[in-house]
């Protein structure tokens, strides 16, 4: 920080009682009265600096003894004491954290330099200029100070100017700074980094900025990080602060992400709990309510602030303003547009940015299960909203499927707590959508570890509990756990067995079938072939070329019948449906062979559905035109 010295003088004011005066073997003859201090000094050191204490001494003599109140100066008894110490040539060192209070003392004494050429007020200027505002920190400790003279500091244009000078270095491209040679200098102790632009024949400081992020000094790097400003920044007042980022929004110079980190920085300073704290914490219940008053102004401030773009800040900031909002009794407006907001990056989420400890008095749960339910159920009313086709949508499919899982494994979690009731998890479970859970393994995990937990749980609850769970979409590893599984109801773990055992005797059904339909096949295509040669020496050569036709159509839909097989082996019925009619289209075409012409006019018969009864069909159809080729003979 950078400071100026003023004067050369010894410091000889001292203290007695509520007196100040100046060692000096001249008598006092100016009495100057602020609030209960009073100076005795002279008039011929002041009215000579100060233009209003020669106003008000103007019809008094030299020899008399003036008495002046000043008990409405800006910055009180310290500030008066600057500036008479200055009229004095008293050596006094003025900084970033007394200029505000001098520079207002030395505008309300008019120590212009009209009054006398280089006065205190044109000496502050000078260095609030070239000095104050040219540095990276002095503006903001500048900035600091004015909280105690708000109507001084704006109408004399040092809040504007201040600001100005941040804005201006924190929108500085990134381009200009790379011109020089960069190099950092690391002070653990002091706990800040000093920027120094090298070039080939000097060393100049540009600017000093904090920034602590872990493990941030351990690397080497070559580059100033983007969010170097946004923890010097967070030091400010929330409207100073809200000044600055709006100002800075507004330029759409830096990313919506930056400014989101800022926000993030700012929250983390100044508002209680933005980290997770225990339940029985009672830092929280120990605040006052002009406190919690000045807490909510800054959630609300921040709230207002971040950018409407998605990914800003992440889901997680979110859910701790959301949480800090629930214990500061925030406004409905808020809390609804912390979970609308939330809800719009749900799915970016992890179970430990759920995790936050309820801060209801009358709710005995260790987590806040209600702030997630919320957040899930404005999930699901915008999901639904955003994708009504989300079934043919894979990214919305995949989005409501990562809700699904991320609030299983919350599940898993919550049902730890000793005081989760049973309402509560079912409620949060029977939320999601079926759609959003591929498989109830998860699910199972988190009621298996919710009934180790609660091994009291009435029979009426354990119903409740095992009734969201489907068995039918539990893997066989999982499934064959849950029969073993002594803590669930008899009614799932039957419902397993059946499920397990029906299971079973489809997949036994459905590979007997199939073997009796490949037989079915094979004995059409024998026969076939035998007809042909049986066909071809009694009808004649006028009529081989329909058998050659009839047997490339059976070759044909054997090929279709092993490709449809291949095609849908999932779906024994339908292939049980497809073979029952190629079999008829295999008998009848036997029939045509073997009857001829002879037949045409008959009407259709009645099919067999039996395959037995139809390869006896077919074999005494065989026998039949065997014994009619040798009486032709």
């Amino acid at each position: 920080m950078k400071f100026m010295k003023l004067g050369t003088r010894a410091d000889t004011f001292y203290t007695e009682q509520a007196t100040r005066t100046l060692t000096s073997d001249i008598p006092s003859d100016l009495v100057i009265q602020i609030n209960d201090v009073t100076y005795l000094l002279h008039k011929f050191a002041l009215l000579l600096k100060c233009g209003l204490l020669q106003r008000l001494c103007y019809d008094s003599s030299d020899s008399e003894n003036v008495t002046v109140e000043l008990h409405d100066i800006p910055g009180g008894e310290d500030a008066f004491e600057l500036c008479a110490k200055f009229c004095y040539g008293i050596s006094i060192n003025i900084s970033a954290h007394n200029f505000v209070s001098a520079f207002c003392a030395a505008k309300f004494l008019r120590m212009n330099d009209s009054v006398e050429k280089g006065n205190f007020v044109g000496k502050l200027e000078a260095f609030f200029n070239s000095c104050i505002l040219e540095s990276w920190k002095d503006p903001i400790a500048t900035l600091q100070t004015t909280s105690t003279l708000p109507e001084w500091s704006e109408n004399l244009g040092i809040v504007r100017k201040c600001i100005d000078s941040i804005i201006e270095k924190i929108l500085t491209p990134s381009q200009q700074v790379k011109k020089n040679k960069l190099s950092f200098i690391t002070f653990p102790c002091m706990n800040f980094l000093l920027l120094l632009f090298i070039d080939d024949n000097s060393v100049q400081v540009k600017w000093s900025f904090t920034y602590t992020r872990p493990g941030y000094n351990k690397k080497q790097h070559h580059s100033v990080p983007k969010d170097w400003w946004t923890e010097d920044v967070s030091d400010l007042d929330i409207d100073l602060f809200r000044c600055i980022i709006m100002a800075i929004r507004s330029t759409y110079v830096l990313p919506p992400q930056l400014i989101g980190e800022a926000l993030h920085v700012y929250a983390c300073r100044w508002l209680p709990g933005i980290t997770k704290l225990n339940k029985s914490s009672s830092s929280s219940a120990s605040q006052t309510e002009e406190s919690k008053q000045k807490n909510r102004k800054i959630l609300e401030t921040i709230v207002s602030m971040i950018p409407a773009d998605r990914g800003s800040v992440s889901v997680g900031f979110l859910f701790r303003l959301l949480s800090i909002s629930i214990h500061l009794n925030a406004s409905s407006v808020i809390k609804t547009e912390l979970i609308r907001r939330a809800s719009l990056q749900f799915e970016e989420a992890t179970v430990s940015d759920l995790l936050y400890p309820s801060k209801s008095s009358s709710d005995q749960n260790y987590y806040d299960i209600e702030l997630v339910l919320a957040v899930l159920e404005t999930f699901l009313k915008l999901w639904k909203r955003m994708s009504p086709g989300a079934v043919d949508n894979s990214y919305f499919l995949r989005s409501i499927r990562n809700v699904g899982k991320l609030i299983d494994s919350y599940l898993q979690v919550v049902a730890r707590d000793d005081n989760m009731q049973v309402s509560k998890f079912v409620s949060l479970a029977e939320t999601v959508p079926s759609i959003a859970r591929v498989d109830h393994n998860d699910l199972y995990q988190a009621i298996d570890i919710y009934l180790k937990v609660h091994p009291d749980l009435s029979k009426a609850d354990k119903k409740r509990l095992c009734g969201i769970l489907d068995c039918q979409k539990l893997t066989p590893e999982v499934r064959g756990h849950a029969v073993k599984n002594e803590l669930l109801p008899l009614r799932t773990v039957v419902q397993l067995l059946y499920f397990e055992q029906e299971k079973g005797s489809t997949a036994n059904a459905t590979s007997h079938k199939l073997l009796k339909q490949h037989e079915i096949i094979l004995g059409a295509k024998q026969r076939t072939t035998t007809k042909d040669s049986q066909s071809k020496q009694s009808l004649g050569p006028e009529f081989n070329g329909d058998v050659t036709r009839a047997t490339q159509i059976l070759e044909s839909r054997e090929k279709d019948h092993h490709r449809n097989r291949r095609l849908d082996a999932n779906l024994p019925l339908d292939m049980e449906k497809k073979m029952v009619i190629r079999g008829r289209d295999i008998e009848e075409t036997d029939s045509e062979m073997v009857r001829g012409a002879k037949d045409e006019s008959s009407s259709s018969y009645k099919l067999e559905v039996d395959p037995k009864k139809i390869i006896r069909r077919a074999r005494s159809k065989s026998e039949h035109s065997n014994k009619r080729a040798d009486r032709e003979k």
